[in-house]
């Protein structure tokens, strides 16, 4: 796209100028566990926001037939519902957008992700947790739209659909995420390797005779390099050196009970601000020691969870 070269300019320029502002808007005395007022802000507001129905990816292994799907890259971005009136995040917080952002949106329901390119989701995710909203930032975020939840046809159906009713919007802060088709695994593996290569976090399949279907199911397939996992983080743990008097690393602990700590992975925005102890994470990794500890693990992002 024409405007990607400029928007990443941009968002340099506002990153060396507006990180540190960031930074400091937060509350400090993180590394104790304490939540931002902003967060506080956020979760009373979002106690009477429904939380939205979406359709969420299962993992992607060898055998799958490919020919039922399409392929987009997966963005690392936040999640992003919009329900005809304003943005709300998966889990239920409502996105504190400028007016002037969301003032051309149709007043359909629309399922995609807020964007400002690859390799930026920490500062994407500070932009748009803010509830006072950073407009300088916000003109450098894009809604890139993948699905019309309600609509009742097939996905290929749904495309259609909303390629044309993007093409005569008038927003410039609305795309569409491009569907392609891969003849096999190779192929899907070759896309794979490119997308990483770019800096890009993986693939999304689309099965191409699916219904909007709520929750997870093969109809939505995550294709990464690695594993992923969610866990509930129990502890801080202070910083040493260069990250002395912010976070070290997380003490975190899965649904089974596996605990371990989680200390790669993070920005120093994360470290100044992390995620509070109670709330849930994602991390990558690459597979399991004999002991089911997860090998290498490293931060990806906080959970958004009703």
């Amino acid at each position: 796209m024409s405007h990607w070269p400029s928007l990443r300019l941009g968002l340099s320029l506002l990153l060396l100028a507006m990180l540190r502002g960031h930074a400091g808007a937060t509350t400090q005395g993180t590394v104790t566990g304490d939540v931002s007022s902003t967060s506080l802000a956020r979760a009373s507001e979002s106690s009477t926001t429904p939380v939205p129905g979406l359709a969420l990816g299962e993992v992607y292994r060898p055998g799958v037939d490919l020919d039922h799907y399409l392929v987009s890259e997966k963005l690392d971005g936040v999640r992003g519902y919009w329900n005809g009136r304003r943005l709300i995040t998966r889990g239920g917080m409502p996105i504190s957008a400028p007016a002037w952002f969301t003032s051309d949106f149709p007043a359909v329901a629309l399922d995609g992700e807020l964007w400002m390119g690859r390799g930026t989701f920490a500062f994407l995710s500070g932009t748009v947790r803010r509830s006072e909203p950073d407009e300088g930032a916000w003109r450098l975020v894009r809604y890139r739209v993948f699905d019309l939840p309600d609509h009742p046809g097939d996905f290929e159906t749904r495309l259609s659909v909303l390629r044309g009713l993007l093409a005569t919007s008038p927003s410039p802060f609305l795309d569409l995420v491009e569907q392609t088709r891969v003849a096999d695994h190779d192929a899907l593996m070759v896309a794979l390797e490119q997308v990483v290569a770019a800096g890009g976090e993986g693939l999304m399949l689309h099965r191409r005779d699916s219904l909007y279907r709520i929750g997870r199911s093969a109809d939505l397939l995550k294709v990464k390099p690695y594993l992923e996992a969610d866990a509930r983080v129990i502890a801080h743990l202070p910083g040493r050196g260069r990250h002395e008097g912010r976070l070290g690393a997380l003490v975190v602990e899965e649904a089974d009970g596996t605990r371990f700590r989680l200390g790669t992975g993070f920005s120093d925005v994360e470290r100044d601000d992390p995620p509070p102890v109670g709330s849930v994470v994602n991390f990558k990794y690459h597979g399991r020691t004999v002991n089911g500890l997860p090998r290498f693990a490293s931060f990806l992002r906080q959970v958004e969870t009703p």
